[in-house]
């Protein structure tokens, strides 16, 4: 595909894009929300447990991360920034459009959106779609990534400054992410196997060995069995042994300690697979609060900070032009909350920062979500104690001595 053929295509979807929304002569995206593709729905987050806590707790995170627009440090509105945040589509909000995007990550192991937009070239809607309808590939002519998206009226092919594409790992031949449910097929599998044998031996009915001392022929037998039945039921349970017969239970092959030895082990697997501390999935044994603290941090540094940085690249490509960029605009989740720590680590963080001269007290109420007061609560200062951070330092001093003597009743000698 020449690149006047990728001009007139992503021209072709601008102009359909600002005068349809949803649908366009040759592709209709309106009724892709919410719908189950190909009338089957795969997935194992209906079917486990495990695979659904930590996927909903990957997306709902990732959702609920403030996301602004900045430039040069400075938090801005812009067209693209008011679509992302606020309204992406007719019927998703900003948290929708990313929960859908992380789940399919999670699940299949990638996430897209195409981004829709005006004859101006900016974007006006982008819609999560399902990854079994997208297939990625290199056109040979000039080099570029494609994809190729296969609706309920036929196929279109979409640039990929037009696709957001968010995914996992990914081996240096593949264009595509790996799907963690993939990885964990023999888990899933071994985790279904002990459910069921769990679930069919404690269904299993009371089982009984009756043995008599004497051999009994098939009228007499289904007679004993018959009676033996009978009694049982209309007396709750209750067994008369008579002389000569013998009546042992039959153990059931189910023990509480191997369920919880293999869930362990499946929450073990799933942590290690989506990266993220075993204690997410309520496993707690052995943890203390200051462990926890630790873990943490490691979930932010070590799984979120990654997940975000892909978001981050894929919506300042793709959302915003190369002069935008060049102006100094980017995209940004705000981690911070997460790192928060307990009331006595942030005050002890803010004191030192307040102190030090790099905080202000503006900084630290917008920290904590508290509106600004301006002037002297906006300007740096240091202890010494304190002085505003530009002041002269034998300003400072004399200052000092001057309200020393003034709070010490004593005199000024000339």
């Amino acid at each position: 595909m020449k690149l006047w053929q990728r001009i007139k295509t992503t021209a072709y979807m601008a102009y359909a894009g600002a005068s349809t929304g949803w649908k366009g002569a040759t592709w209709d995206f309106s009724n892709w929300f919410g719908r189950t593709f190909w009338g089957i729905d795969n997935s194992q987050l209906a079917t486990n447990e495990t695979i659904f806590s930590v996927i909903s707790r990957l997306a709902n995170t990732i959702s609920a991360l403030p996301i602004k627009l900045h430039q040069n440090y400075d938090v801005i509105q812009n067209e693209a920034s008011d679509v992302l945040i606020n309204e992406p589509n007719q019927n998703m909000s900003s948290f929708d459009l990313l929960n859908a995007l992380e789940v399919s990550r999670n699940e299949t192991g990638n996430g897209y959106a195409i981004v829709l937009r005006d004859i101006r070239m900016k974007p006006i809607e982008i819609i999560p779609l399902d990854p079994s309808c997208v297939t990625e590939f290199i056109n040979k002519d000039d080099g570029l990534l494609w994809y190729q998206v296969q609706g309920e009226r036929g196929m279109m092919f979409v640039a990929n400054t037009d696709m957001i594409h968010v995914k996992h790992i990914r081996g240096p031949a593949r264009i595509r992410g790996l799907s963690p449910l993939k990885v964990l097929a023999n888990t899933i599998k071994y985790d279904k196997a002990v459910q069921e044998f769990s679930l069919s031996e404690m269904e299993k009915k009371e089982s009984f060995v009756l043995k008599y001392a004497a051999n009994l022929d098939k009228d007499k037998r289904d007679a004993v069995i018959a009676d033996f039945r009978r009694f049982y039921a209309e007396n709750g349970g209750i067994l008369l042994q008579e002389p000569g017969v013998e009546i042992t239970e039959m153990k059931k092959q189910y023990f509480v300690s191997d369920t919880l030895a293999s869930e362990r082990i499946t929450r073990s697997r799933v942590a290690n697979v989506f990266n993220i501390p075993v204690s997410f999935l309520n496993d707690v044994e052995g943890g203390t609060s200051a462990s926890n603290e630790q873990q943490m941090i490691q979930f932010v540094q070590m799984t979120l900070t990654p997940i975000v940085k892909q978001y981050e690249n894929e919506f300042n490509r793709k959302l915003l032009t190369r002069d935008d960029r060049l102006e100094g605009k980017y995209f940004k989740f705000n981690l911070g909350g997460l790192l928060r720590g307990d009331t006595a680590a942030r005050t002890a963080l803010y004191h030192s920062g307040l102190r030090d001269g790099w905080l202000s007290r503006d900084e630290v109420r917008e920290l904590e979500d508290k509106p600004p007061r301006g002037g002297a609560a906006a300007e740096l200062w240091i202890s010494g104690d304190m002085y505003p951070l530009d002041m002269d330092p034998t300003l400072r001093k004399s200052s000092a001595a001057t309200t020393s003597t003034v709070e010490g009743g004593g005199k000024n000698n000339e």
